[in-house]
């Protein structure tokens, strides 16, 4: 269990030098709802099964991941020399490409061409090609495995919750508030202001809705971020009930979005086995733990 900023720094690193140390090629496949719908298991069956085939273990490492923005191009893959950070992404992909992949020919193979990254990453300092949007709130979605804690942590995750329960309720919603952190919603509430809000109501069982009911048709931004990055919300929502007084999260998703929900159970799990949710969180004696409440497929729920 990481009980302590300590341990969790000791697991970040052991996690970064585990991930240095493995196989020089990872491949990602795209197994969000949209990559699963279009193929993509098949193709990620078909890509291990290459691995093994052409004795390329211990050079290739096949792993499965989010949604990577490319929906109108799965199944999708990304191909990743982890030495140089360079990459390329490929779409439309069947079972029969496997073997050319994983030879590394794949400029060899009709109709596979690379598809040009339309986002940079917030971490690269410069956006060099031009991109023309930052990954932000889906900036792990697509590079890790969503149902690994360790890839989470790898790219800091739970450093903002460690840093937020040694700072004090106050100062984290002051600096959320400094911010301009707004909803994600039509309104773009402030959410420093809401926090301040909840904050200063009188004292008494206080809760963190997660509103991911989403029944707009067409609207699936919290579903991408529920498949490609549980733990980002898990780690949000134990923020927000330090800052506001709340030792209870609840998360309203709709029924009719199995993939996030096995993947928020999974996530919960992971971070009540480690320690991120339930009593003493990281030795700083702040309780706080999170249940899921499905959706019964009504067009408009609101967390009110």
């Amino acid at each position: 269990m990481i009980d302590s900023i300590d341990k969790l720094n000791a697991f970040a690193k052991d996690a970064k030098d585990a991930s240095a140390a493995g196989a020089k090629t990872k491949i990602v496949v795209s197994l969000g709802t949209c990559g699963i719908a279009a193929g993509g298991k098949p193709v990620f069956e078909a890509l291990k099964t290459e691995v093994e085939k052409q004795g390329k273990s211990g050079a290739i490492e096949i792993a499965d991941t989010g949604c990577m923005g490319l929906c109108h191009s799965e199944p999708t893959i990304e191909v990743i020399d982890k030495a140089t950070g360079e990459s390329k992404i490929y779409g439309n992909l069947k079972e029969k490409h496997a073997a050319a992949i994983i030879e590394g020919e794949l400029g060899t193979v009709a109709g596979l061409t690379p598809i040009e990254r339309t986002w940079y990453y917030p971490e690269e300092e410069k956006n060099t090609n031009n991109a023309l949007q930052a990954k932000i709130v889906l900036k792990n979605s697509g590079r890790i495995d969503p149902e690994k804690i360790e890839d989470y942590i790898v790219n800091d995750g739970y450093q903002g919750l460690g840093k937020a329960l040694f700072s004090t309720p106050d100062d984290v919603r002051s600096t959320v508030e400094i911010s301009g952190l707004r909803g994600r919603g039509g309104g773009g509430f402030p959410t420093g202001l809401k926090w301040k809000f909840a904050a200063a109501q009188p004292k008494g069982e206080k809760f963190v809705v997660c509103n991911a009911d989403e029944g707009d048709p067409g609207a699936f931004m919290d579903r991408a971020v529920l498949e490609g990055d549980p733990h980002a919300v898990l780690e949000a929502m134990t923020i927000t009930g330090f800052a506001i007084g709340a030792s209870q999260g609840v998360i309203y998703i709709r029924a009719e979005y199995p993939l996030a929900i096995h993947r928020l159970e999974v996530a919960i799990a992971q971070s009540k086995e480690q320690g991120f949710l339930g009593k003493n969180i990281l030795g700083s004696g702040f309780d706080f733990d999170i249940d899921i409440k499905y959706g019964a497929g009504a067009f408009v729920c609101g967390e009110e």
